[in-house]
């Protein structure tokens, strides 16, 4: 097995502040902003910006990491203490939320979300696979439709925090966007279109 050494502490140093520099252009101009510009407020070259993440992607998901760590820590304490419908919906109304905050974030994972070579698809997985565990939950405990997938609550998902980012929501706002969409999830059933 293969360790990877640790970063000198002047390459971890440069590493932390382009994430830092990273995060805060993601907050102010979206997740297109420019990496040169990451790179200046960072006081890094083009070259070690590249040197630590190749792609647009790479920095995106390592930026992203902390949130969904939080997302998931967040799955499993509403699956303790509310019924299963109830901590799907609160999850999916909390990540929904949450994945709205840098511009565009919600169409660069939903492009990532098919691309096995993307790293954002990677730092997605472990996010579809506690929708696939929330929704196995509520459709064991019959609040669910059996055929509705995880693929497709993320889907929507993705959807639904480009709306709330889109439309300006506030907190408020794209709960009621939320639960609204997601209310589909607990009454579906496929329709036959003649």
């Amino acid at each position: 097995m293969v360790t990877a050494r640790p970063l000198r502490a002047d390459a971890q140093r440069n590493r932390d502040a382009i994430l830092i520099a990273a995060r805060e252009v993601f907050e102010a101009d979206g997740v297109f902003a420019s990496l040169d510009a990451i790179a200046l407020r960072a006081g890094v070259g083009n070259a070690t910006l590249y040197r630590n993440f190749p792609t647009r992607d790479d920095l995106l998901a390592a930026v992203i990491k902390g949130f969904f760590i939080r997302a998931l820590t967040e799955a499993d304490e509403l699956s303790r203490t509310l019924p299963p419908g109830g901590a799907l919906v609160e999850w999916l109304v909390r990540v929904s939320w949450g994945m709205r905050i840098w511009h565009d974030l919600p169409a660069c994972l939903a492009t990532a979300h098919h691309d096995d070579a993307s790293p954002l698809r990677s730092a997605n997985a472990p996010l579809v696979e506690r929708v696939g565990v929330l929704l196995d939950t509520a459709k064991a405990a019959g609040e669910v439709a059996g055929e509705i997938t995880a693929d497709e609550v993320f889907e929507l998902v993705l959807a639904l925090s480009w709306g709330i980012d889109r439309f300006g929501d506030d907190e408020a706002k794209a709960r009621r966007r939320t639960t609204m969409a997601t209310a589909g999830i607990f009454a579906w059933e496929p329709q036959v279109c003649l």
